[in-house]
């Protein structure tokens, strides 16, 4: 899924695009000549970026909303069908992280509404044009899904989730590529929430990480988990088999 001529080239469904690692995979996107669907819940900087990017649609939502979903599958629809969806759009949770002992059921609820069940409503809505294109989904995962940090309990087990969701899809549905991407610690408002009050200055920034991203997406390797300094090394067709 290179860049390709006027008359075939690609659509992405970017969640979370407003902001950080969604803002920075949609913006490389656009420069390689893909045509974008993007969401976030903020519609005023949502409409900011989408107006810096040609041939992106706006669709301003909150992805645990079945009509907002709706919306952005019938967006696509208008362009064609879909051949990359990059699940980005994350919900932190309570900031200060509270520990498990005392983390609230309804802050609890949200986080996997968000992390876990809209992304997979996405893809089961997306997954005919999906397959169609022979596309792939990527999914955004985090350390956090595979090491146990405290306070990170809620998040953490909702990637963890995701990823799972992820690589029994890839065993089901062989015509399309699903990779779990770790990007690692990046320099994003979200990433700030977690540490409040900290200096996360010395974090890379997002658009830092987005090569690795497109190395996934150009080289098209087995789907599976992979992190972003995995994807710096010289060849990754073989990882994750």
């Amino acid at each position: 899924m290179t860049q390709t001529s006027q008359t075939t080239r690609p659509t992405a469904l970017v969640t979370g695009a407003s902001k950080g690692f969604g803002r920075a995979v949609a913006t490389q996107l656009a420069a390689r000549g893909w045509r974008l669907v993007l969401d976030a819940r903020g519609e005023a900087d949502l409409a900011r970026v989408a107006a810096d990017l040609p041939d992106a649609v706006a669709v301003a939502g909150d992805v645990t909303d079945p009509l907002h979903r709706e919306a952005l599958a019938a967006a696509a629809e208008v362009l064609g069908g879909i051949d990359l969806l990059v699940n980005n759009a994350s919900e932190l949770g309570p900031s200060p992280l509270p520990g498990l002992r005392a983390y609230p059921l309804a802050a609890a609820r949200t986080v996997y509404e968000t992390n876990v069940i809209a992304p997979l409503a996405l893809i089961q809505l997306l997954l005919p044009s999906l397959t169609a294109a022979g596309g792939a989904v990527v999914n955004i995962s985090s350390d956090a899904a595979v090491e146990a940090y405290e306070g990170w309990g809620g998040y953490g087990s909702s990637k963890a989730a995701l990823d799972h969701i992820g690589a029994v899809l890839a065993a089901e549905e062989s015509d399309i590529r699903v990779y779990a991407f770790d990007p690692g610690d990046m320099r994003t408002d979200m990433h700030q929430r977690a540490f409040p009050g900290e200096d996360i200055s010395d974090r890379p920034g997002a658009e830092t990480v987005v090569p690795a991203f497109l190395r996934l997406i150009d080289e098209r390797p087995a789907s599976g988990r992979y992190r972003a300094a995995e994807l710096c090394a010289p060849a990754i067709s073989e990882v994750a088999r």
